[in-house]
């Protein structure tokens, strides 16, 4: 009788097991390049397409990424890992820092990308934000590249009525961000609701973020309410998984 183990597990997927134990093991760093398709048909006597499966197990676990016409490569970038709970803090947009710093430490961070208009609301948009479909709203979108690499994309939609012609309209928002604009308009966030859910990428979204192949994408829908329980805000963003950890640390 054949037993549960490697003797029922596929060809490419053993290959990839031997090759990602290497990569944790040290024996491939960040930014080496990893043995080819004909390496790989050499060493463990296969087919051209067992050995790209393989190779392309890795690169939709984000931990190898193909250069055209070089080959694949561990990747180098060093995943961010994203504090869903003290980059939120009233102590961190309150005085004056961006949430963001809570995630990069000293990293590059470029926003890039940035729009900002009014529209009326779709009817998803205005279900989270509890008013009428079609109701002004101020939209911000932006990209978020960090170490050079697309790692998110979000758009936020906040109520004309709330935000006016504030800071939040125009392309910079000032020290603190949106969050710190709301408190001084009044309307100060108090909770944050968000909703996290994994999908495959659409064709436009995995040539704006750049990923690979088979890598997913993290959405996370964040609401922010104002004392009363306003919905101020409504943030959709996407990311890239393979770059980010989601860490949630608070007490029991």
């Amino acid at each position: 009788m054949t037993s549960q183990g490697g003797a029922r597990q596929p060809k490419y997927q053993r290959i990839a097991d031997a090759l990602r134990t290497a990569i944790q093991s040290g024996e491939y760093g960040p930014g080496d390049r990893l043995p080819g398709e004909n390496d790989l048909m050499a060493t463990y006597e296969v087919a051209r397409m067992t050995a790209r499966q393989a190779l392309a197990v890795l690169q939709n676990e984000g931990l190898a990424e193909a250069r055209k016409g070089a080959g694949v490569f561990v990747r180098a970038f060093r995943p961010l890992r994203r504090r869903g709970v003290q980059r939120l803090a009233q102590e961190q947009w309150g005085s004056g820092r961006s949430i963001w710093s809570a995630d990069t430490e000293d990293r590059e961070l470029v926003v890039d990308q940035i729009e900002v208009r009014e529209e009326g609301a779709s009817d998803r948009v205005a279900d989270a934000l509890g008013v009428l479909p079609g109701t002004p709203v101020w939209v911000r979108g932006r990209r978020f590249v960090l170490d050079g690499k697309p790692v998110l994309f979000a758009t936020s939609h906040l109520p004309a009525e709330v935000v006016g012609e504030s800071a939040i309209t125009h392309v910079g928002t000032g020290p603190g961000g949106t969050y710190a604009r709301l408190a001084e308009l009044g309307h100060e966030p108090v909770h944050f609701r968000e909703e996290v859910r994994s999908r495959m990428p659409s064709t436009a979204e995995a040539e704006r973020l750049s990923l690979s192949m088979g890598t997913p994408v993290i959405q996370i829908v964040r609401t922010a309410f104002a004392q009363g329980g306003r919905a101020v805000e409504v943030n959709e963003m996407t990311l890239d998984s393979a770059s980010y950890v989601l860490e949630y640390d608070f007490d029991a």
